[in-house]
């Protein structure tokens, strides 16, 4: 589920001959701007990946969790665009929170919450032929490159290497009860939006300037969220709450308090300590308080929407490609609608709706609360 923010350009012409679909007007496009914007954003959250964080991670915990780890970067970003980055809301505080001790009310902690509603975690093998079964109900098979690795910091992510888009699973967090949720989150969303953006006026940053759009964020994490969590018996918003909570406490805090301080909500300190260095990534010093902020725009994102859920045209916010659902009517005469692609789980719309009322239900969000919130 943890993700890049990023824009999918189209794979290359050569690669998708063998694709059994009809091609897509634009897939012999060179690298566009939109492509380069990609490169920019993915480097960001590369450049603020640690590159000894075993090293620290080690030093950590022979320490009994109380030294601040001091982190190295290959090629660090600049002050500047960190202090952007810097910035965390309490907006949805209170949100994050609830959502989180109705969890523990009702498991007794994170981990029986993951172990009962998310299963098993899956063997490699399992990993393979589930998403295979996946891309099959998509129509996508051959389409996306898929790698499967311990070596992320999120559960998967969605990006394009060699012009490729590929798809990288953390092995860690692949449960029997949540692949599929991550598969919407990462195919079904980032990717059929990636996609349908390509043939649209606005595909590149030139024409989303001409055409006035709104940032993508927080629509598209919000939605891939959303989709994460949907069908599931429990869909608990625990993981976006959690994020956005850290984060937070990072702005304010120091590696260590961090660590202590998630304790009430996670036991296993390896869960926690991937949480902190999630908040905590692009800082030297971790004694000093300070986030990266990017991981709270998936809560605020899902609340977003469900405030407005019953005026969303959801289908239209999936071909549109990669647009926030507040520019959807005013897009919808000029998008290109020929060859696009929506997800299967979004066929049935009363369904979809049904399953965003249970959302709201499941985690006590309430009209009224998200209307004066938002």
């Amino acid at each position: 589920m943890g993700m890049t923010p990023r824009t999918l350009p189209q794979p290359r012409k050569t690669y998708v001959h063998n694709v059994h679909r009809p091609v897509l007007p634009s897939l012999h496009k060179a690298a566009t701007s939109q492509e380069v914007e990609n490169v920019k954003k993915l480097c960001i959250l590369t450049a603020v990946k640690p590159s000894n964080v075993e090293k620290e991670k080690d030093k950590f915990f022979k320490s009994d969790f109380n030294y601040n780890p001091q982190f190295e970067y290959s090629n660090p970003v600049s002050a500047v665009i960190l202090a952007r980055h810097n910035n965390a809301s309490d907006h949805f505080l209170t949100q994050a929170v609830n959502i989180m001790e109705l969890a523990l009310e009702r498991y007794g902690s994170y981990e029986m919450f993951e172990q009962l509603t998310g299963g098993i975690l899956l063997t490699k093998s399992r990993i393979w032929s589930s998403v295979k079964r996946y891309m099959e109900k998509e129509g996508c098979v051959g389409e996306i490159v898929v790698q499967v690795t311990d070596d992320l910091l999120s559960r998967a992510s969605m990006t394009v290497v060699n012009g490729r888009p590929t798809m990288t699973i953390n092995t860690s967090s692949a449960r029997e009860h949540w692949l599929e949720g991550m598969l919407r989150h990462e195919i079904g969303t980032h990717y059929f939006r990636g996609i349908n953006n390509c043939q649209q006026p606005w595909s590149s940053s030139v024409g989303r300037k001409k055409h006035n759009l709104k940032p993508l964020n927080p629509t598209e994490e919000g939605l891939a969220s959303i989709h994460s969590v949907l069908f599931r018996k429990d869909p608990t918003l625990w993981r976006a709450a959690l994020l956005y909570y850290t984060v937070y406490q990072a702005r304010h805090t120091s590696f260590c308090q961090l660590f202590h301080n998630l304790g009430h909500f996670v036991q296993d300190p390896n869960t926690r300590w991937d949480y902190c260095v999630r908040a905590k990534r692009g800082q030297t010093d971790t004694a000093l308080p300070g986030c990266f902020s990017k991981d709270q725009v998936y809560l605020e994102g899902i609340l977003k929407i469900l405030r407005n859920r019953d005026k969303i045209d959801f289908p239209m916010l999936m071909a549109l490609g990669k647009v926030s659902f507040e520019d959807v009517d005013r897009l919808k005469p000029l998008g290109q609608m020929e060859n696009v692609r929506i997800p299967h789980f979004m066929q049935d719309q009363a369904r979809y709706a049904e399953q965003l009322t249970k959302i709201m239900v499941v985690n006590q969000l309430t009209d009224e609360e998200l209307k004066i919130l938002i």
